[in-house]
């Protein structure tokens, strides 16, 4: 898959959305790692996260919302942080609930984030609509992770460089 691609899985229910996204970044895969596992930062320099919340040690919510107006909560809990696979694994619950799997493989001089996302839309003002919001949405989560890809391109060369 080329760099930045976010595609949609279509199948299933109408409000179960399957994700696959790749990105490209210049930076060493641990350090990719790091920031990924940081969620505390992630408002920082994923623009469209509005808040995030930890509830516990491996647990939180955050608040997010990309180009439509509709603003989603979700509960995160860490099922898998493996550091040395740089593997990171979160259930989700709220207006998603699911799973997530972030992987950062070293590629080139760089690195590959395999973003995996396998959920199901819960928020009850949305769930009515069904398939008829669906390339919407589809299109919102595109642009979502596109910032997400800048965001964390920008923050590790920012942060990089500060040693």
């Amino acid at each position: 898959m080329p760099d930045n691609r976010s595609r949609a899985v279509i199948g299933g229910s109408p409000r179960r959305y399957r994700f696959r996204s790749d990105w490209r970044v210049a930076a060493p895969p641990d350090a990719v790692h790091r920031v990924l596992e940081r969620h505390e930062d992630y408002q920082r320099w994923w623009p469209h996260i509005r808040e995030v919340v930890q509830t516990g040690p491996d647990s939180g919510r955050c608040r997010f919302r990309s180009v439509l107006p509709v603003e989603l909560c979700v509960t995160v809990r860490a099922l898998r942080r493996d550091p040395a696979a740089r593997v990171l694994e979160l259930a989700l619950g709220g207006d998603l609930r699911g799973r997530m799997l972030f992987q950062v493989q070293a590629r080139g001089a760089g690195a590959r984030v395999r973003i995996r996302q396998d959920t199901e839309l819960c928020r009850p003002l949305l769930r009515p609509l069904g398939g008829l919001a669906r390339p919407l949405l589809v299109a919102n989560h595109a642009l979502m992770m596109r910032a997400g890809r800048r965001g964390l391109r920008a923050w590790l060369e920012a942060h990089l460089e500060d040693g």
